[in-house]
């Protein structure tokens, strides 16, 4: 019986976390002849199409907001990965003056909401001349400090023999960097690249706030601004809502091997 209620409760957890996307996938895939509003709902479509997805595409530029979001997206998965990996590794592993300090900073910015200083970020970029443009998208979560957090973390858990190994064979801090240290941390870096690319593709407060040309509009402000559009047929809405998250799906795919993968697995292989 405790097996069975286990299994139960796990199988409730499971509805509740992925019941809005089937039946926002169901949705986009009916027809114009069904009714998606009959009593009992209809989970399953009578008639499967997919011109629900074509109809978003005429309706709205969707593919050009998709492709916005997928640079700044990319930008943020690139820069996060580079940006943190580097910090992380010397908060860990360098020794200078302030190391302690220059944790702290990064654990205080966490306390900080980021709405506190939208108003500050604007007019930075202001500026710079950056506003109304997807570098001025990028630039805010660049290297964020969480990300910085999580890479200290899992260089410290590595065991201090490898590298002194290295610094053995003459190797010095860059070398320890790329060729022991970060093979030895794919893991983290998959949870970095995962995050960053979830925060950027999902943010929607800091575009609104810096863009205001529809030509630089990311996915999820394309859809809301022009949400008007598909109040007449929620199926382009479902429609619209699965290309939103089907690139955070594939993303997630392509990194579950190493998003499991232990922190130290390559480090005591190596």
């Amino acid at each position: 019986m405790r097996l069975v209620l286990r299994y139960t409760l796990l199988l409730g957890v499971l509805l509740l976390s992925i019941g809005p996307f089937l039946w926002q996938l169901s949705t986009s895939l009916k027809g114009v002849g069904e009714d998606i509003y009959s009593y009992p709902p209809a989970f399953l479509p009578g008639d499967p199409t997919l011109a629900n997805y074509g109809k978003v595409a005429d309706v709205v530029p969707v593919w050009d907001f998709a492709l916005n979001s997928l640079m700044v997206a990319s930008a943020n998965v690139v820069l996060n990965c580079l940006g943190a990996s580097m910090a992380g590794y010397a908060l860990s592993r360098m020794r200078f003056r302030g190391r302690g300090f220059a944790t702290l900073a990064f654990l205080l910015a966490l306390l900080v909401p980021g709405e506190a200083i939208l108003v500050s970020l604007f007019l930075m970029m202001r500026s710079f001349g950056l506003a109304d443009t997807l570098v001025a998208v990028v630039l805010p979560g660049a290297v964020g400090a969480l990300n910085v957090l999580l890479m200290r973390n899992a260089f410290s858990a590595l065991p201090q023999a490898v590298e002194e190994a290295a610094v053995i064979d003459g190797a010095n801090a860059w070398q320890r960097f790329t060729r022991v240290a970060l093979p030895s941390v794919k893991g983290s870096v998959a949870v970095v690249a995962i995050f960053s690319f979830m925060f950027s593709w999902d943010d929607f407060l800091w575009p609104l706030i810096v863009l205001s040309n529809p030509e630089n509009y990311t996915l999820t402000i394309g859809l809301n601004y022009l949400k008007g559009t598909f109040a007449l047929d929620q199926r382009l809405v479902a429609a619209g809502t699965i290309i939103a998250v089907a690139p955070l799906i594939l993303m997630f795919v392509s990194l579950q091997r190493y998003f499991f993968r232990g922190v130290g697995e390559g480090a005591v292989k190596g």
